[in-house]
């Protein structure tokens, strides 16, 4: 599904910056390591990345070992903090960006190139400045001790999830990772217990095809699983820390409404799907087979359980609702600073609780407004990401205008709001005229493909 798709009007739409400023810039190549004397020597420790093919910005490295009576983490994150100069003109230009945001044909960074692609990613055969954590683990998956400090790291090996995922299968993992199926198996295990919530939702990525441009379904595999795990570990730990010391940035998630978790049940009833007395919400996705038309359906209806996400910045009283719903506890943003503003807030608080010492002035007087920093940018970057994949269906898909394609419904039609399909081959999710019920598998009519609109509705063949 290949076709001619123009991104730069989705750029001018949502008013994205451009080329950064100058003096920024500048900043970002003369950078150098304010926290260079009291950096622990932690280059002997084999660390490595795991991320998506071509990718540069690289926040996180980690070591996984076995210990006597569990594992232990160490994981890595660029030190971001301590090459941004707070008050210049390279911090405030990330404050008014607050995070990476990726389009198909390149990115608008939070950081200069030279910064995030170079002198603070954690590159290969290169040493540098880190937040290291090391986080001690039980037999049970149950993080029992952490800390953070400030070190010297270097990657030995960068890994995509492909690779890490075919090493796993062919029983042929890097020495550094060997623990990480374990551990990982666990910590989903342990997720499940506190009640977390995954979707397990089709995934749109648009990728180069030729001279244009298609939409796939995004693979995830295992290691995916895994290594978002240490993140959330990592995210858990620093927010235990936080509530603690009664200062700190969280992620946060309410307890979803109960009529929403009744109208799980009911949709639950209607496709056929067994509930059983006891279980959670997050219980029972996880035991569906994510290829069923009623499972998508059920994922569908479970976004209405993780609606309200919000950031919460507190100093000398700790917030009423700490706990983030889909990950079943208290958590915080530290493990991507190269990418989003709120982590390097969040780890210089985590740095300055280990360590014993004051919070930096330059993060308390940000504290108040980085939640509505972050909330600005996430509105945009989820906004273009659709627009995106919203532009290269309907452009991909307008010669195609007439055809008949297999589908699953994922939603009903509710009052004015039209029903939803999941077409599988190419992987579109849209609109569809009628009553198609719910959970079944369809055959619909593309009637609409309209890249002006960025719109594209089907109906029942």
């Amino acid at each position: 599904m290949a076709g001619a798709v123009n991104f730069d009007r989705i750029r001018a739409e949502f008013d994205l910056p451009g080329v950064y400023p100058a003096q920024a810039v500048a900043e970002a190549v003369a950078a150098v390591d304010s926290a260079a004397a009291g950096r622990r020597d932690a280059t002997d420790l084999a660390f490595v990345t795991i991320d998506p093919p071509g990718s540069m910005d690289l926040d996180q490295a980690l070591l996984v070992t076995r210990t006597s009576d569990g594992f232990r983490l160490h994981y890595a994150i660029a030190d971001v903090a301590a090459v941004v100069a707070p008050g210049g003109a390279l911090d405030a230009e990330t404050r008014r960006r607050g995070q990476t945001v990726y389009l198909p044909d390149g990115s608008v960074p939070l950081h200069p190139l030279e910064l995030s692609e170079g002198s603070a990613s954690l590159l290969p055969d290169t040493t540098r400045p880190a937040a290291l954590w090391t986080i001690d683990v039980d037999s049970d998956g149950n993080a029992v001790s952490w800390t953070v400090e400030r070190a010297l790291v270097r990657s030995v090996r960068r890994f995509t999830y492909a690779e890490v995922q075919q090493s796993v299968d062919d029983a042929a993992v890097h020495p550094s990772l060997e623990p990480l199926p374990d551990l990982g198996r666990l910590r989903v295990a342990r997720a499940l217990d506190r009640g977390a919530i995954e979707l397990k939702l089709p995934e749109q990525e648009v990728v180069a095809d030729g001279d244009g441009w298609r939409v796939e379904q995004a693979p995830r595999t295992d290691v995916d699983d895994w290594n978002a795990e240490m993140s959330l570990m990592t995210g858990m730990c620093a927010a235990a820390m936080m509530i603690d010391a009664r200062v700190g940035l969280l992620r946060t998630l309410p307890p979803p409404a109960e009529r929403d978790v009744d109208s799980l049940r009911r949709a639950a009833n209607a496709l056929g799907i067994d509930w059983p007395a006891g279980t959670g919400p997050g219980a029972l996705l996880a035991t569906l087979d994510p290829a069923e038309p009623a499972t998508l359906a059920m994922m569908t209806e479970a976004t209405r359980l993780l609606r309200g996400a919000d950031y919460v910045a507190f100093d000398g009283q700790t917030p009423e609702q700490p706990n983030h719903s889909g990950i079943g506890g208290p958590y915080a943003h530290v493990t991507a600073p190269l990418r989003r503003l709120v982590d390097r807030f969040a780890t210089e608080i985590c740095l300055s609780i280990a360590s014993d010492t004051a919070v930096p002035t330059w993060v308390t007087d940000a504290m108040p407004t980085l939640p509505d920093d972050m909330r600005r940018s996430d509105s945009v970057a989820n906004k273009v990401d659709r627009a995106c994949v919203d532009l290269t269906e309907s452009t991909v898909l307008a010669p195609r205008v007439g055809e008949t394609f297999d589908a699953a419904v994922l939603r009903g039609k509710e009052g004015k709001k039209s029903a939803q399909v999941f077409v599988t081959d190419p992987p579109v999710v849209a609109d569809c005229s009628g009553e198609p019920a719910e959970g079944t598998r369809v055959r619909v009519r593309l009637d609409t493909a309209d890249a002006g609109a960025r719109t594209v509705r089907f109906s029942p063949a």
